[in-house]
């Protein structure tokens, strides 16, 4: 299996170093269970109307260390379930890239990319041939490859799959 390229636009850009994502749902939302709630809540500091232009398939993009503090998984969970695809960024802060990979939410680091995109451009993620491209101005950035268990999991939809992967199914006893 291949990892799947993504595309899709530049739904934000996050120009702040060292960017804490607990700042996208805000720190007094953090505990909400309910994901439509948690999804109201985001990014109503810096686009209100977020919810309504972003669409499946689009992507985020952030600096140096985008991640950085103490990654909680809310902030992102209400990303995806509205449909955000990924994140690309200058460079990540470990604990958050582990924590998202293993949630099986692609993350690419590609030095540059603040520099070669604005909001809403169209971008491609070629994990192939590690480039990603921004169709709507013609650039092309390339990025390190992924470790390969960083690919497997992505591939498998994060950790508890990649796992169950591995050992051919759910262990014995365990229920779906």
């Amino acid at each position: 299996m291949a990892l799947a390229n993504l595309k899709g636009r530049a739904a934000f850009i996050f120009t702040e170093i060292d960017f804490d994502i607990d700042q996208i749902v805000g720190v007094k939302n953090i505990k909400i269970q309910d994901i439509e709630e948690l999804a109201n809540a985001a990014m109503q500091q810096y686009d209100p109307d977020f919810r309504n232009q972003v669409k499946p398939g689009d992507l985020l993009i952030g600096n140096n260390n985008f991640g950085y503090g103490h990654p909680h998984y809310p902030p992102m969970k209400a990303m995806r379930h509205m449909g955000v695809s990924g994140v690309i960024a200058e460079s990540f802060a470990p604990g958050y890239w582990r924590g998202e990979i293993a949630m099986g939410f692609p993350q690419v680091p590609c030095p540059g990319i603040l520099d070669s995109v604005n909001r809403w451009d169209e971008l491609e993620v070629d994990w192939t041939e590690c480039e990603v491209r921004n169709l709507t101005q013609g650039v092309t950035l390339s990025f390190d490859p992924l470790a390969q268990g960083d690919i497997e999991m992505l591939e498998s939809g994060g950790l508890v799959p990649f796992l169950h992967s591995k050992i051919g199914g759910k262990p014995d006893g365990v229920q779906p």
